[in-house]
């Protein structure tokens, strides 16, 4: 259901351009609130127990900011939805994050030339007014062509990898041409699952 037709106020716990770009795309309107928390201080061994624990985390966060800060929420809107969200890339049964440098980066990208990840996504709403909380993750596998040395080049350059799990932006015009197939929503890999979003929202309400 689009904002205008929802009486419902969404904070999107998030600044990936991505996730604004498919909310926006899914017909709401929103305000934008990020977390400050150190993500590699939350350990899972499972990936999606580590998406899941962030997006907690990250909502947490967003809550304590909004009490210490004394902003203030629409209250002529019935319900505040909190959206966070978190991503990671799995590849060869290694959870990989962000990568934190060139080298890596580079690592990263070499990886999936020619090869498969997964990319494992959580979702989670939180109803400020009430407290209700609904969750939950999808897995997408990516399948890629060979990716040549002067693309993953010019993607460490242009700093894109350390932005987003795994070096992995899929979106980019220089890495979609080398996509074979995504086995699963696109939506899941570029960090917002729309059916999911969709039916955490109205669980919320």
């Amino acid at each position: 259901m689009a904002a205008d037709k929802s009486p419902f106020q969404i904070i999107l716990g998030s600044s990936s351009m991505a996730r604004r770009r498919i909310l926006s795309e899914m017909g709401y309107e929103f305000t934008i609130m990020t977390a400050d928390i150190d993500e590699k201080a939350i350990r899972k061994e499972r990936p999606e127990e580590l998406v899941v624990a962030l997006a907690e985390a990250k909502a947490d966060a967003i809550m304590s900011r909004i009490l210490a800060t004394g902003a203030q929420l629409d209250n002529d809107a019935p319900a505040t939805l909190l959206l966070t969200a978190d991503t990671v890339v799995v590849y060869e049964g290694t959870i990989r994050e962000k990568p934190s440098n060139k080298d890596e980066a580079r690592k990263f990208i070499k990886g999936y030339s020619g090869s498969h990840a997964s990319v494992v996504g959580s979702i989670l709403i939180t109803n400020l007014k009430t407290g209700t909380r609904k969750g939950g993750w999808e897995e997408a596998e990516v399948y890629f062509y060979d990716i040549p040395e002067e693309i993953i080049d010019s993607l460490i350059e242009e700093d894109v990898t350390f932005k987003v799990a795994g070096g992995l932006m899929l979106e980019h015009p220089l890495t979609w041409p080398l996509v074979e197939a995504v086995v699963g929503s696109t939506d899941t890999v570029m960090g917002l699952p729309k059916a999911l979003t969709e039916k955490l929202m109205n669980d919320a309400l």
